[in-house]
């Protein structure tokens, strides 16, 4: 079997927000073989950026397009390709855009491999510790109070037993922050985790502050308190509470899960299996977070397809207690999929079908799709 093609398409809704939502627009990655297996896979970047890295011509032997390097390969040496577009972006990538569309470029690699041998990913990634994930909702935090009550109660009726509230008003008041988190706590009881997800804006002394409240709250995890680059703010942190410290959404690429897990001694690392450099690359990190007796609960806050690729690794490992689901409003997230992944009892059952399992809807693609 040989890769004949690979194309990056760009979906958009036509008004965009400076929200933190990643399901505004999208980058699918469609990867296409000689024998009519065809695999699909996501990025979490710039979209126009990732497909660019896509499209662009060779400018020199450490400086392709990522299209050049992956078309005449055989999907079946997934490690060689992973390895190729590393060294022949070495110049302009290694980590960045660069490495967030190998992640889809990888994740569609898979979704070939599985088809092609008829056995669903999780089998190919070497477990199936699972046969459903364990599902929190991940919305933005709301504004007040009510709306925070309001928020729990309509995500516990539907059947979530976790919910993670983030970005929106937090960061920038502490006092403030813990009031909406208190109104959470209360409106989910003892039924309900919690996790709240800061977006990276606090300085230390007030992630402490906040983390010594929330103890008492029994919150699940504090995500992204500080900065992705305060390493050295992230192990005082871990040091300083006794509540799961959560973070590495940011990061690409194992070396630099290494060096989080190394020097920050977090609690939960959250590699983006559309940013990290795919499933290739997040099987390793999550071997390396069960080494060192850590959480590793994949960040996916896209569409369904990021999602199958989640609840795969999550089958695939021994140590990814929950799956990230995100609630938002968008029709790409909501519609990009035929058939939608569905929440049963708290849970989303783990594909069963060949590769990740999905099929895309095209309607979707075509209303959505940007013209280049």
């Amino acid at each position: 079997m040989k890769i004949t093609n690979v194309t990056a398409t760009v979906l958009r809704l036509p008004n965009i927000s400076d929200a933190a939502d990643g399901t505004q627009d999208d980058l699918i990655i469609t990867v296409e073989t000689d024998e009519g297996i065809t695999g699909y896979g996501e990025v979490d970047t710039a979209p126009f950026v990732g497909k660019a890295v896509v499209d662009a011509y060779m400018s020199h032997g450490t400086c392709y397009g990522l299209r050049e390097v992956v078309v005449g390969s055989d999907p079946f040496d997934y490690e060689q390709i992973w390895n190729n577009m590393w060294a022949k972006t070495y110049y302009y990538g290694r980590f960045g855009p660069v490495m967030h569309v190998m992640s889809g470029i990888d994740m569609a690699i898979w979704d070939i491999m599985g088809k092609a041998v008829g056995k669903p990913v999780h089998k190919l990634l070497g477990g199936s510790y699972a046969d459903k994930a364990r599902a929190y909702a991940s919305a933005l935090m709301p504004e007040n109070a009510d709306e925070v009550t309001r928020m729990v109660e309509k995500h516990a009726a539907l059947g979530y037993t976790a919910l993670k509230f983030g970005w929106g008003p937090l960061g920038y008041d502490v006092h403030f922050d813990i009031s909406l988190i208190k109104a959470a706590r209360k409106a989910a009881g003892d039924k309900m985790d919690i996790m709240i997800d800061i977006g990276k804006r606090y300085r230390l002394k007030e992630a402490i502050y906040v983390a010594k409240a929330l103890e008492q709250l029994n919150i699940y995890w504090l995500e992204e308190a500080l900065p992705a680059e305060d390493y050295t703010g992230y192990k005082k942190l871990t040091e300083a509470t006794t509540l799961r410290i959560a973070t590495g959404e940011e990061e690409s690429g194992r070396l630099a899960f290494a060096r989080l897990i190394n020097e920050t001694h977090v609690d939960v690392i959250q590699p983006d299996m559309s940013r990290c450099g795919g499933l290739t690359e997040a099987k390793k990190i999550a071997t390396m977070a069960a080494d060192k007796n850590i959480l590793c609960v994949p960040h996916a806050f896209k569409t369904g397809i990021l999602v199958a690729a989640s609840i795969h690794l999550i089958a695939a490992v021994p140590n990814a207690p929950v799956l990230e689901f995100s609630v938002t409003e968008s029709p790409i997230r909501k519609g990009i999929l035929e058939t939608p992944f569905e929440l049963k009892d708290g849970y989303v059952s783990v594909p069963t079908a060949p590769g990740l399992g999905i099929t895309l809807n095209q309607e979707v693609i075509d209303k959505y799709g940007v013209s280049m």
